[in-house]
């Protein structure tokens, strides 16, 4: 059975997007995974196809209506799909890359993609919707983080990338960030590749991406090396 993902969403069009071409695409092409953008609209009972409406207590803005969004994941997630509900939001847990390995080996993921000043709060919990954060930022709705994480869990699915130690030695796959990459030619602007790297020597390349790994892992995310939980 292959990874099923479905993305509640006021723009389906916006899909598959940047998922429909390079790996995510070519492992769409060949049914490793499969994509299904519906429009929470359709979930609409007025002629208007009316889904939102002023918040209570006073504010700016809109809110999802919980009636019509409840509809819409109903249908799209009916009793028995074990796919995990997902609402992109920037209050959610944090998306981490142990996350996205704890997804990638499931079923799929239900995505519902916020807009306006956000989502009735009944219909979060209701529902049981696992909010989820793509990092400390607001933007316009749902649809880029939802496409961030599918391509995240996506990449891991067995067949999808080229090599599977690909997936092994990236930034995030341990609490380091990815030691430094060097390809042909051999020098570049009066820079040369370290003599290290082609030495042929794989335990001392090993141990110097390693060491490489820490250091800048101490530079820009000394977070990381605090404890060993990351989510």
């Amino acid at each position: 059975m292959s990874f099923a993902a479905t993305v509640l969403t006021l723009y389906p069009e916006m899909f598959p997007g940047p998922l429909g071409i390079s790996l995510s695409g070519r492992a769409l092409e060949k049914g490793l995974w499969s994509l299904e953008a519906r429009n929470i609209r359709d979930s609409a009972t007025d002629r208007h196809r009316s889904v939102d409406d002023t918040p209570s207590g006073g504010g700016p803005g809109m809110v999802l209506r919980a009636d019509v969004l409840a509809r819409a994941i109903d249908a799209a997630s009916p009793a028995g799909d074990d796919r995990p509900r997902l609402l992109m939001s920037p209050r959610g847990r944090p998306l981490t890359q142990a996350l996205v390995r704890e997804l990638a080996g499931g079923p799929g993921v239900v995505i519902v993609c916020g807009r306006f000043e956000g989502v009735d709060q009944r219909v979060i919990d209701g529902r049981g919707l696992t909010e989820i954060s793509i990092g400390d930022y607001v933007l316009s709705g749902g649809e880029i983080p939802a496409m961030v994480l599918i391509d995240a869990v996506v990449r891991l699915i067995p067949g999808v990338m080229g090599k599977e130690s690909s997936g092994t030695e990236e930034s995030f796959s341990e609490p380091l960030l990815e030691y430094p990459h060097y390809t042909r030619p051999a020098e570049w602007e009066g820079r040369a590749i370290p003599d290290i790297l082609v030495s042929g020597d794989h335990g001392r390349i090993a141990k110097w991406r390693r060491e490489q790994a820490l250091k800048l892992t101490r530079e820009r995310r000394p977070d990381l090396l605090r404890g060993p939980d990351r989510d």
